[in-house]
């Protein structure tokens, strides 16, 4: 008996002891995404690629899309910034308004996965590691009111500017180069320092597209890249191996390439506007893999991983739906009828249980930094796929189209002719 008494008084302060260390040990969760400049889908689904092949392994590899919709009012240029920029805000320009490389009045009331992070986590540590300094001055605007004011914590960028370190030369060899410093340090900063959010940028790729189009050396390009990720990839391996972390690692393009040579891009073909998504996460939602994912579903998607939470009306704003969890509705449409003045939505549900919130407002104050006054319209089973609005009663230039579900939200503009 008395050993009996003294065992269960041991398992007793084990079990304390355990469940305390895992309440105090909880993972850390961290997101890290690699943009590789101007890979076309097709040249990457050819190339041998090791480290890129090792990560699509551990978790999966899709085509996708950009360019908003061909056509429509989101239609976006399928050039560099602008591909950034949907990752970055989780939308198309015409919200974001990037649509050149220029990126002259970007409109940051469309937060970026930096500030969004940081307002939801200001103690905790952003780093970007790029071969073109605008990312973080320009697109992620750090220290721009507007933006903001937000502080990227570890930054290495702005080599460009450098021409004694990486003298510059007709081929744009030079902007190999930095590639490679910029991804050295990011696998040294990762490991030392294991940032929670961090963005990678590596650009020769398309600068070897841009000069010499498809062939040899532009498939070398992706070799020499994919090496590059490689030392991003283990540094990321080794805060697993050794930290209590648990990393979504993401690599993306952000535009694809015109045929017949591949030398150009920006228009709406569709090998310009296909690209790809790689990721370790192997828990990824039927969308990664049913259907064609848009590159603005990374934003949702790293959010969620992240846990973090969306302001105000930001939610309803995003164009992309997330590729990991519980989804409840994809693919948004809405046609207007001039002469019964109804609206047609629909959309793809991906589960049977619950309901739609068809929610309407005629303004779009949320550009100007303001919140739209939104008016619940209909409510109908997520199964049905479909609802009419009457707006006869609700004549307006200009309709924005909520439909909410259980998991996420979707939506669409209308505007009349």
């Amino acid at each position: 008996m008395k050993y009996l008494i003294q065992y269960v008084t041991l398992l007793f302060i084990s079990t304390v002891f355990f469940q305390g260390c895992s309440q105090t040990h909880e993972t850390e969760k961290k997101a890290l995404f690699i943009i590789l400049d101007g890979i076309s889908a097709d040249v990457l689904e050819m190339i041998h690629t090791p480290y890129l092949d090792e990560v699509i392994e551990t978790g999966g590899y899709t085509r996708a899309y950009l360019g908003g919709e061909a056509g429509g009012y989101s239609e976006s240029p399928t050039v560099s910034a602008v591909g950034y920029n949907h990752l970055l805000t989780g939308t198309w320009s015409n919200k974001h308004n990037v649509y050149d490389n220029e990126i002259e009045e970007p409109n940051y009331n469309y937060w970026n996965i930096f500030r969004l992070f940081e307002t939801n986590h200001p103690e905790k540590t952003t780093a970007i590691y790029s071969s073109w300094l605008d990312n973080r001055t320009k697109l992620v605007g750090g220290g721009i009111a507007e933006a903001g004011d937000i502080s990227i914590d570890i930054h290495f960028d702005g080599f460009e500017h450098d021409t004694l370190a990486f003298p510059h030369d007709d081929e744009g060899l030079y902007v190999q180069k930095i590639d490679q410093h910029v991804s050295e340090m990011a696998d040294q900063s990762i490991r030392e320092d294991g940032p929670d959010l961090s963005w990678v940028y590596l650009w020769y790729p398309d600068s070897a597209g841009h000069y010499y189009g498809d062939g040899d050396k532009y498939y070398e390009s992706l070799r020499v890249a994919d090496r590059q990720i490689g030392l991003i990839w283990e540094a990321v391996k080794y805060r697993e191996n050794n930290y209590n972390e648990e990393w979504l690692f993401i690599v993306t393009t952000d535009h694809g390439r015109r045929l017949p040579d591949g030398r150009h891009h920006g228009g709406q073909t569709e090998r310009e506007r296909t690209i790809w998504l790689v990721t370790n996460e192997n828990n990824t939602n039927l969308h990664f893999a049913a259907s064609k994912p848009g590159i603005v579903d990374l934003y949702p998607t790293i959010s969620r991983h992240l846990d973090l939470e969306l302001p105000g009306q930001l939610g309803y704003e995003l164009d992309g739906v997330p590729l990991t969890g519980d989804l409840s509705l994809s693919h948004p449409a809405a046609d207007y009828d001039p002469e019964t003045g109804e609206i047609s939505v629909s959309w793809k549900a991906w589960h049977e249980d619950g309901e739609v919130s068809v929610k309407i407002s005629r303004t779009n104050e949320f550009q100007e930094g303001r919140e739209d006054n939104y008016e619940l319209v209909k409510q109908v089973p997520l199964i049905a796929t479909e609802a009419v609005i009457d707006v006869s009663d609700r004549p307006s230039d200009f309709y924005k189209i909520v439909m909410e579900g259980p998991h996420n939200s979707v939506n669409r503009w209308v505007i009349p002719e």
